[in-house]
């Protein structure tokens, strides 16, 4: 207690001195009420603290507050005003630039260049008044016009841009390119007229020189002789067939022939009608092994075949002999009627859902669409190039809806009840050949010879999927299987290979069938009803099967002599399978 005491009256003592100093300044001696003297020096509770980095600090804060601030710092310690956010970009060098300039602030090869408040066209006429007259108006001048260069040019021009040229000056100049065409044409009076009429003096050429770009040439033009117009005729007739040759293809006469007994039973019922009892035996599939029947009327190759649609009891063929035939399967296996409405080799056939009608393809440029009973031409089509490939929509609403695959790299939509084109697909490289309906006939594939395939949605002419790899060759066949969630293509590089029908539309690579050489020819690939096999036929002659889950071979037939170019399933009976090949015979295996 006696310490702390001591310490208080300490400061009151302290803190008193002053006062008594001035109040008595003579009193020098203590009281002799006063306490003791002290025996412990004066200490402070308070710590020591160095206020150097303190005062800096605050002598760094106020210098900051009027310096600008470092473009190249990431972090700013202080509230910056408007004008050091603002201000321009000066100060030391940067060290790690050679000119002084940070990377981060570089808009040009040669530094920092800030924008100008002046429009192009401005800079352009004082620039270029500058170096004609000599002076321009200074852009740094906050009023007015001011300007630097040559005071006297700018007294005598008036300060005249090159823009802005006065109307006497124009006037001037109008006269005096008149003047110079004048003197050019003009004649002299001190020349002699003779002389001027002469064609061979120099007077009459300097009157009537010309430039070789100085208009049409004078005087009616020249009939073209008999050899010029026909190789004009014929040039142009060339160029006619390189468009298109017109928007119609080779017009021929249509005609059909029966060979049937009658076209009618004695119960009233067409020829083409399906047998009632007609169902299918069996859902298991089988190899076929022998020859049953053989057809033969084409005089040249058979190009395609197609089995009636959901009973097979009639084959639809299309021939290189321009003609088209149908023939019985189930009863006298004989020819039942031909078409001939074509002028040169049929390459497709398609038959809508329920077979009472059907499409064929020529090369003769043309589209048909036949009754299947009469034999009569419903509609031709065409777009001037040969059709590829002809497909119906199959789905029973859109049954008037044709798409045909063409040699000038498009795919044409049809209306065929208006017979107008309404959509025309333009993304392939090169001839389509294959169109298929996928995914529940929402979309469709096509394959051409640009080696690519490309997935549409029907009526959108954009591709939603484009497939092409540099390991990739044509795909001239393609087909569905029958659970529809895979593709079978038949590939020029003698394999078939297998997609998916979902959204990625990817290559199945654990399954691909090869084996067979197909090379050259578009041979048709097609699955059993089942699905358990894949067959193709090749450019030997033979008919080849495979098994769907192993890929591994299981049968090869020996079909025909030349190419097997077609081979299809017969939808009902299990074990049979219709080929035909470029010997022009079709022939029918069990």
């Amino acid at each position: 207690m006696d310490l702390l005491r001591a310490y208080s009256d300490q400061n009151d003592e302290e803190l008193n001195e002053p006062e008594q100093q001035n109040l008595n300044p003579s009193s020098t001696t203590s009281s002799p009420d006063a306490s003791p003297p002290r025996l412990l020096p004066a200490k402070s509770a308070a710590p020591n603290v160095d206020d150097t980095m303190l005062a800096l600090t605050v002598a760094d804060g106020q210098r900051s507050l009027s310096r600008p601030i470092d473009p190249t710092q990431h972090i700013v310690g202080f509230n910056p005003t408007y004008d050091q956010l603002w201000a321009p970009i000066y100060g030391p060098s940067h060290p790690y630039a050679k000119d002084g300039i940070a990377q981060g602030m570089r808009n040009h090869k040669l530094g920092f260049v800030e924008d100008a408040s002046i429009e192009p066209f401005v800079f352009d006429e004082q620039y270029n008044t500058f170096h004609k007259y000599g002076y321009a108006a200074d852009p740094s001048a906050s009023a007015g016009y001011n300007y630097v260069g040559d005071f006297e040019a700018l007294q005598k021009n008036d300060a005249v841009s090159v823009y802005n040229i006065p109307q006497h000056e124009q006037k001037k100049r109008k006269i005096e390119k008149r003047k110079e065409l004048e003197e050019d044409e003009g004649v002299d009076d001190d020349m002699d007229p003779e002389e001027v009429q002469n064609p061979a003096s120099d007077v009459w050429l300097m009157k009537n020189k010309k430039s070789p770009w100085a208009g049409k040439k004078d005087g009616p033009p020249t009939e073209l002789t008999e050899e010029q117009k026909k190789y004009a005729e014929e040039y142009a007739k060339k160029k006619g067939e390189e468009r298109g040759g017109g928007d119609k293809g080779e017009v021929v006469v249509e005609k059909t022939t029966f060979h049937g007994k009658e076209e009618r039973d004695y119960q009233g019922r067409s020829w083409i009608a399906p047998p009632r009892d007609a169902k299918a035996s069996n859902d298991h599939c089988y190899i076929p092994k022998r020859l049953v029947h053989t057809w033969s009327g084409h005089t040249k190759g058979v190009s395609a075949i197609r089995f009636f649609p959901n009973y097979g009891h009639l084959i639809l063929s299309a021939g290189m002999d321009t003609k088209v035939k149908i023939w019985d399967v189930f009863n006298t296996g004989k020819c039942m009627r031909t078409y001939m409405g074509h002028s040169k080799a049929v390459r497709d056939i398609c038959f809508n859902n329920d077979g009472s009608k059907f499409l064929t393809a020529s090369y003769d440029k043309n589209i048909k669409y036949w009754d299947t009973e009469t034999g009569q031409v419903i509609s031709t089509f065409s777009t001037g190039k040969v059709p590829y490939v002809v497909k119906l929509n199959p789905d029973e609403d859109k049954q008037n809806v044709l798409l045909a695959g063409m040699s000038d790299k498009k795919i044409v939509q049809w209306d065929m009840n208006e017979g107008k084109i309404n959509q025309e697909y333009d993304q392939h490289l090169g001839a389509v050949n294959t169109i298929t309906f996928v995914d529940n006939n929402r979309r469709f594939v096509t394959s051409s010879d640009d080696k690519s395939l490309r997935v549409w949605e029907f009526g959108i002419p954009v591709v939603i999927k484009y497939i092409s790899e540099p390991h990739m060759h044509s795909m001239p066949s393609i087909s569905l299987h029958p659970n529809s969630n895979w593709l079978a293509a038949q590939s020029m590089d003698n394999q078939i290979l297998i997609y998916s029908t979902r959204e990625k539309f990817q290559l199945n690579k654990k399954k691909r069938f090869a084996g067979h050489v197909v090379a050259g020819y578009a041979c048709q690939v097609n699955f059993s009803p089942d699905g358990r096999f894949v067959m193709s036929g090749d450019g030997e002659g033979r008919c080849w099967f495979w098994d769907w889950k192993t890929c591994k071979v299981f049968r090869t037939l020996k079909c025909h002599e030349g190419v097997c170019i077609g081979a299809a399933w017969h939808p009902l009976e299990q074990s049979k399978v219709a080929t035909c090949g470029w010997d022009g015979l079709i022939k029918y295996w069990d």
